[in-house]
């Protein structure tokens, strides 16, 4: 295989010094900084913003049993999100290199940890993330069509599929196409929730404020349920990060990361807390407790004949969610070939479009497979302590590179009272769940352990059988022929 790229590098170089000679346009081949200050606005607020803030109000209720310590719960959520986004700030500036959390525990604790990291989010949260999120999508599109009934499980499932290759398609043929696509459904998500949010105020200003009165009233202190509630929070807030993992592509990092996050984190905690308020003053907890669509229940009560519109909004909202992942997660399979984590292939570049086409339609099949369930929810369920586990584990490398790299460029240089905030209440939202629930823990972490054979066998360096060399070279070649990609930092000429 080395022979073999070493065959193709001197191709390349080959290539670039005939056109550089005969005067033509030879350009590297990889990943540009395209992305715009508004384009990874977007980015966050619509990966942030998918179906989460429709679905997690019952969570977090069940959780804290009041109407008053809900919104203090979504408010710790969004500010807990912020300080994480702020402590990221300072890696991302700092370790100008795509893959975040991956890209840092490569970087800290080696090639290991990383890679469980990188198996864990590749080969289940993200892809599963996507197949719910895909499948509310067509939940939402199928409601006025199937009105007052469930929508077959088929029809449900080959609209989540068409979703998913359709958005696949749009990441392969063009960057500025899927950064306008987020844009574009941000902005319509968002006017899906100033909609609730108006009409909640108008209400308000109307009279409805009964379910405020001694709001406080049934909070629940057990501190399990306190976590699980906060873990449907902040699965709302999940996507703050995403920008990190595409670093590369954006356009003068260290003055518009921070700035992106920061616009975005503080937009969306203002708009998901503006949001519960305008659900509760139209729905008692019970009500709220007993839905499984906040949203539609909302719409229902209040705009009658025309409720049909929120769920189209809804589903548009979760369009863009879809486009996000895939965007950002192709980006990390990117990554992780590129460290020799994951097959070669998944680093090449198409030679026109600047895109990472392997790794976005591998992103998209292995989203595919996960349709296939009926009961992702649960699978999700087992995950969310691994993934606050790997964030706050991020945010110990900050601290970690204050010791062992204190000379290292920081465009953003946090004060530590901050990090040091983040880890506790990370150990605090792991921790408490262990015991809260035992099973989800225990499952979470067998899927943990299945990435250790696979390191062991694929990605560590031992003598192969050349069978499974020739095998994996020869698929190399194909899947280049087929997606006219290259290997980044070669060169082509237009001719």
């Amino acid at each position: 295989m080395t022979k073999r790229k070493d065959a193709h590098a001197n191709e390349h170089a080959a290539a670039a010094a005939k056109g550089a000679e005969a005067g033509e346009p030879v350009e590297a081949v990889g990943l540009k900084p395209k992305i715009t200050l508004f384009g990874g606005i977007g980015i966050i607020v619509g990966s942030i913003i998918g179906s989460g803030i429709f679905i997690s109000p019952k969570g977090v209720l069940q959780g804290t049993g009041s109407v008053g310590f809900s919104l203090v719960a979504w408010v710790l959520c969004g500010l807990f999100s912020m300080v994480g986004a702020y402590c990221y700030a300072e890696l991302g500036t700092m370790i100008h290199r795509s893959g975040a959390d991956y890209a840092y525990m490569l970087e800290a604790f080696g090639p290991f940890c990383a890679f469980i990291r990188l198996w864990v989010e590749c080969m289940v949260i993200r892809p599963c993330s996507t197949a719910i999120i895909a499948l509310t999508f067509a939940n939402y599109i199928l409601e006025p069509i199937f009105s007052g009934c469930l929508a077959p499980s088929v029809s449900t499932r080959m609209l989540a599929a068409c979703c998913i290759l359709f958005l696949t398609f749009i990441n392969c043929w063009n960057v500025n196409w899927s950064v306008k696509v987020q844009n574009v459904f941000t902005v319509a998500k968002v006017l899906a929730l100033v909609i609730i949010i108006i009409t909640g105020i108008v209400k308000l200003c109307q009279g409805h404020t009964h379910n405020f009165e001694n709001m406080f009233e049934g909070t629940l202190t057990d501190p399990g349920g306190i976590s699980l509630s906060l873990y449907s929070g902040l699965f709302a807030y999940n996507g703050w990060n995403y920008l990190n993992y595409i670093i590369e592509e954006l356009q003068n990092p260290k003055k518009n990361l921070p700035l992106a996050i920061w616009i975005s984190i503080i937009l969306v905690t203002v708009v998901y807390t503006m949001t519960n308020v305008a659900y509760f003053t139209m729905l008692t907890p019970a009500e709220v407790l007993a839905s499984n669509a906040v949203a539609v229940t909302f719409a229902d009560r209040v705009f009658g004949v025309v409720s049909w519109c929120i769920p189209i909004f809804v589903a548009l909202s979760t369009f863009g969610g879809v486009n996000g992942v895939l965007y950002t997660s192709s980006r990390l399979f990117y990554v992780g070939a590129r460290e020799g984590q994951m097959p070669d292939v998944l680093t090449h570049i198409n030679v026109f479009r600047d895109t990472p086409v392997p790794a976005v339609i591998f992103m998209g099949l292995i989203s595919l497979v996960y349709l296939i369930s009926d009961d992702m929810f649960a699978l999700m369920n087992y995950m969310s302590f691994v993934n606050w586990l790997a964030i706050g584990l991020s945010v110990v490398i900050l601290l970690i590179f204050r010791k062992t790299k204190r000379d290292a460029e920081r465009p953003i240089k946090v004060n530590l009272i901050w990090p040091i905030i983040y880890v506790v209440f990370s150990i605090y939202l792991v921790v408490v769940p262990l015991y809260a629930s035992p099973k989800e823990t225990g499952i979470g972490c067998a899927i943990i352990a299945t990435g250790i054979p696979v390191y062991f066998l694929f990605v560590t360096k031992w003598k192969r059988p050349q069978s499974f060399v020739r095998f994996m070279a020869n698929t190399t070649v194909a899947v280049q022929k087929l997606t006219r990609s290259c290997p980044p930092d070669s060169y082509y000429s237009d001719s």
